[in-house]
């Protein structure tokens, strides 16, 4: 009987469940091609191309996922020096770059320079000066709140 019972419950909450998702659009896995890396998707028509203090930045998104938390892509940047002095980076992201690369600079005095065929991941609450003569890179990012994924 207690066999019976517990197998109902098992049913009766795997439809539950499944009725529960029925709406939910299922995510395929992302993936980068061999040209996808080498820079072709900077041509694909979702590219977001914009303009941060006169600064010209490229990325792509390549998933998000259903509760907007994590997300992963590719981004381009030209040279620039950003400055998380006064405010934490904001998400935690792993990034492993692909050309060019970036100085970190941490607020103790630490430097750290991340090249070409080198990854790095930067927790949230960093807090330095973030330098290079260009990159670009695949990224990961996990935000609890889902803020800075957009």
């Amino acid at each position: 009987m207690k066999s019976i019972l517990t197998l109902c419950a098992i049913v009766l909450l795997s439809v539950n469940v499944m009725a529960g998702n029925k709406d939910k659009k299922v995510k395929e896995p992302a993936t980068f091609s061999k040209e996808d890396i080498a820079g072709a998707i900077f041509k694909h028509e979702d590219i977001d191309k914009y303009k941060d203090n006169g600064i010209a930045y490229e990325s792509f998104t390549s998933l998000h996922s259903t509760d907007e938390k994590f997300a992963t892509g590719m981004f381009s940047s030209p040279a620039v020096t950003e400055k998380f002095i006064d405010k934490d980076y904001g998400v935690d992201e792993f990034m492993y770059f692909i050309t060019g690369s970036v100085t970190l600079t941490s607020v103790d005095g630490t430097v750290q320079v991340i090249n070409a065929g080198e990854a790095v991941t930067i927790a949230k609450e960093w807090r330095g000066t973030w330098t290079t003569e260009g990159y670009t890179k695949m990224w990961v990012i996990y935000n609890r709140n889902g803020s800075a994924l957009d």
